[in-house]
């Protein structure tokens, strides 16, 4: 399994979201990505893929690591992390509108909800899996 960085997770953002992307905490977006890879016991936390991918989009969503865009981070987010780890996001544009919404409003607030309702948008890719693109200086 790929995890994110939070220099990785950084670069997405900037690329993404252009120069004016203003980290307003960067120690929630290092806990955003971090999260994934949470242990408990010796055991994961979230043991599956699409569990992994929900608590990224739930921490990097509802943490407010920026001062704006926290949800479009998140799409973005989700979108490399299932791509790494060889899996595709299948969304309309309203779809992962919709499902980006839903998690920032509290709609979806579970990470096996956010789960439950990611799972049918994802699917296996054929291409290997590989890091993001190296994180630029900042």
């Amino acid at each position: 399994m790929i995890h994110l960085t939070a220099d990785e997770a950084l670069h997405i953002a900037r690329r993404t979201l252009g120069p004016g992307c203003a980290v307003r905490d960067v120690g929630l977006l290092e806990a955003a990505v971090a999260r994934p890879a949470a242990s408990v016991g010796g055991s994961d936390a979230y043991p599956t893929l699409v569990e992994k991918a929900a608590a990224l989009v739930h921490s990097t969503v509802r943490n407010h690591a920026l001062v704006d865009d926290n949800k479009r981070l998140g799409l973005m987010l989700l979108v490399v992390f299932l791509g790494v780890n060889g899996t595709r996001l299948h969304a309309s544009n309203d779809q992962a509108y919709d499902f980006i919404v839903a998690v920032a409003e509290g709609e979806l607030d579970a990470v096996p909800d956010i789960a439950a309702a990611l799972a049918p948008l994802i699917s296996a890719d054929r291409t290997p899996a590989r890091r993001p693109v190296s994180a630029a200086p900042h």
